[in-house]
């Protein structure tokens, strides 16, 4: 089995930050009237600034498609050309499209040559899954490389005219035109970008290189019902009910295609869930948890960073309170793309020594999966 190291990585961030206070002015105000939960919202996540694939004239500027694009070419140069590619693998939660695949969209821009591509779906876990694949591909000898992915182009989804129909459906109905907070929520939680990284079977010759070690995932769904989901609706049992049995005029009047989350279930497992999977993990490679120097932690909202480090605590996790790293606050919550950007700001901070341990964990509420990677610097 060969050795399988990241040897690149690279970002793309569409247009100007957005500030707080700039958010309603690019997305929209639902009914046109500001919303009461979003100075809640961002007082609890921390986040500060984020980007979106929208300009502020409300110009579309990137498909998803195009952010992975865009990041996937930085990747090259002389020595690693387009053409020296031999996998593609894309993982998102936003396509552009049901069909066909993101990864066949993103080859399709790129224009290169004829390879192996696969896409990854999911929320969160849907980059770390493009990862695994195309470790695991390289691992068994099947490709010497692989470009793997992650993105998202949220923004779209979360506009104020999406809402237009259920706004005026309640105001018809002589109820408060307040979207449910389950869609309101996700509103100031979500942004767009892209992350991508080159995998090779050999240590780059120069520069930092990261050894992965492994990578795991564990899934919940056996126990509990849905969290997160888009293109649907949650029944009372919890069941979900699919945006094809509903009518097209119901798309629009109850927002179907709206990204929802169960807030009363997210803070009931997230962290419980997260950190028994945390142990099964290192249970599992017999690892030393206080042998840390990096944890990359995706965290949704600073709101879970403290109950994270207390649940580890509580469960005689030593994982080094020193060793975290996030940049949630600078580039907001880009999904399943979060990790690469961790990664990609870390690997260039200029910290890292050879030897160095970094451990990637990426929680995934949708129906609860945690996807755990283990780097070795090189």
């Amino acid at each position: 089995m060969n050795d399988v190291y990241i040897n690149r990585i690279s970002k793309f961030l569409p247009n100007d930050p957005i500030s707080n206070d700039e958010m309603e002015q690019v997305l929209g105000q639902i009914n046109g009237k500001p919303s009461k939960a979003r100075r809640i919202v961002l007082r609890n996540n921390g986040i500060k600034q984020r980007y979106y694939a929208i300009n502020k004239e409300g110009e579309f500027t990137h498909s998803n498609a195009k952010l992975t694009q865009e990041a996937v070419s930085k990747l090259f140069d002389k020595s690693f050309t387009e053409n020296d590619m031999e996998l593609l693998c894309c993982g998102t939660s936003t396509p552009d499209q049901l069909l066909p695949s993101h990864a066949a969209m993103v080859h399709g821009l790129l224009a290169n040559r004829n390879l192996e591509i696969n896409s990854a779906s999911g929320i969160c876990c849907a980059g770390m899954s493009s990862l695994k694949f195309g470790y695991l591909s390289i691992k068994a000898g099947n490709s010497n490389n692989a470009v793997c992915t992650g993105s998202e182009r949220v923004s779209t989804r979360i506009l104020a005219d999406r809402f237009k129909e259920e706004a005026e459906s309640l105001i018809s109905l002589e109820k408060l035109p307040i979207i449910a907070f389950k869609k309101e929520f996700l509103r100031w939680m979500l942004s767009d970008g892209a992350g991508a990284m080159l995998l090779e079977n050999k240590k780059s010759g120069t520069g930092i290189s990261f050894k992965i070690d492994w990578i795991e995932a564990y899934s919940f769904a056996n126990e509990l019902e849905t969290c997160m989901y888009s293109g649907a609706e949650k029944l009372e049992d919890g069941s979900i009910k699919s945006w094809t049995e509903y009518s097209s005029k119901q798309w629009l009047e109850d927002s179907i295609f709206s990204i929802k989350q169960d807030v009363k279930l997210l803070e009931e497992h997230v962290i419980n869930k997260g950190v028994e999977s945390m142990e099964m993990v290192f249970k599992k490679h017999s690892k030393d948890h206080s042998d840390i120097d990096y944890f990359l932690p995706h965290i949704s909202s600073n709101y879970f960073a403290q109950k994270l480090k207390d649940r580890i605590k509580e469960k005689g996790l030593k994982i080094p309170e020193s060793s975290w790293f996030t940049n949630l606050s600078n580039v907001g919550n880009v999904g399943s793309a979060s990790i690469y950007l961790m990664l990609e700001e870390l690997m260039t901070s200029g910290r890292l020594k050879k030897g160095d341990k970094i451990m990637l964990s990426v929680p995934e509420s949708g129906r609860f999966s945690y996807s755990y990677a283990h780097l070795t610097v090189c």
